[in-house]
């Protein structure tokens, strides 16, 4: 796997202006997106997410996940603590694309939960890489973190490329009447970490 930087630029939000972060990945031929506040190469722990895409859920907003409601928490705290980095990965579905995530939302439709239907499907539960996000941090000049993350494996990820974190906060999960299910099945099948 090859990341490359590509540029900067300001990207102004309703919640702040953040400094955009360009990577592109050489071998997938997909682009990934740093949103950063304040000065992240200095030794204290920076306030990070990592969000993978979710095109439903950040965009079209969805009630199926968490994806949208968590990624708006994020920059909301990040802006309001004037210091942070907001990973943003291009894999969507978990890694398995658009189209295949809207083959699975059909199965879930039919009752399966999202990690039956991703295998379902072929893939295995999670399909993210998160070894790309090292040439980001190394580029960004970060050395800890507090991350907001519920994901155990985006924990591990961190400490596997080198990254100290010194604090993992709970991030709300964003609760709803349609996305009951897929919350339990994180919780229960992939272990995520919040409380009910």
């Amino acid at each position: 796997m090859t990341i490359t930087y590509v540029d900067t630029c300001k990207l102004p939000t309703p919640y702040g202006t953040f400094t955009m972060h360009g990577f592109a990945d050489n071998v997938s031929n997909k682009e990934h997106v740093v949103l950063t506040i304040g000065d992240v190469a200095t030794p204290e722990p920076v306030l990070a997410r990592i969000h993978s895409e979710c095109l439903t859920g950040d965009s079209l907003f969805s009630l199926r996940c968490d994806c949208g409601a968590q990624l708006q928490s994020a920059m909301q705290k990040i802006a309001a603590q004037g210091r942070g980095a907001l990973f943003y990965l291009r894999q969507e579905g978990r890694g398995i694309g658009l189209l295949n995530k809207v083959k699975a939302y059909h199965l879930q439709d039919q009752g399966m939960d999202t990690v039956q239907a991703n295998e379902k499907l072929g893939f295995a539960a999670d399909m993210r890489d998160y070894s790309l996000l090292k040439p980001m941090v190394e580029h960004l000049g970060i050395q800890a973190v507090k991350l907001m993350t519920n994901n155990p494996r985006k924990i591990a990820a961190m400490k596997e490329i080198g990254l100290t974190i010194t604090e993992r906060l709970e991030h709300d999960p964003g609760r709803n009447v349609h996305n009951a299910h897929y919350l339990a099945t994180k919780k229960g099948k992939l272990g995520h970490l919040f409380d009910e």
